[in-house]
């Protein structure tokens, strides 16, 4: 009898004493806290163009960004409008269809930078638009 007693109070305690997860999240919550994300929306059909900007942004932020990316401090995410589950944050942007944007948040406070009109008019020309976003990005870490 007595070990039947002693089992579940012996699991309970190793359960709560496993102390590694809530260091995780510790961790995980205060770099969350001020992040940049660079975030493309798309549509379920997109043109060339609209593809070159993801394959851009994601060859810019993989190639220049690993340590940011691995820190937190940044993230690359892709959003397709059309699917209901995404329509708050699309709205929030206002993101219709294919646009790209750097949400800046610092300090529990969000700054949404529209860079779709220069996605537009470089996305297809890979060295330009790498480079014009390495800077923007840049900038904006620099001001975290």
């Amino acid at each position: 009898m007595k070990a039947f007693l002693v089992f579940p109070f012996v699991f309970m305690l190793a359960m709560s004493c496993s102390s590694g997860q809530s260091n995780s999240t510790s961790s995980a919550a205060n770099i969350a806290a001020t992040r940049i994300e660079l975030i493309d929306f798309y549509g379920t059909h997109r043109c060339e163009t609209c593809m070159a900007i993801e394959a851009n942004s994601k060859y810019t932020v993989d190639t220049y960004f690993q340590d940011a990316l691995k820190s937190g401090k940044l993230l690359f995410k892709t959003v397709n409008v059309d699917e209901e589950k995404n329509y708050a944050l699309a709205e929030k942007f206002e993101a219709a269809g294919t646009s790209l944007f750097i949400n800046v948040i610092k300090d529990g406070q969000e700054q949404h930078i529209d860079l779709t009109n220069f996605a537009f008019e470089k996305g297809r020309d890979q060295e330009a638009f790498s480079a014009e976003l390495k800077q923007k990005i840049e900038e904006q870490l620099k001001a975290l």
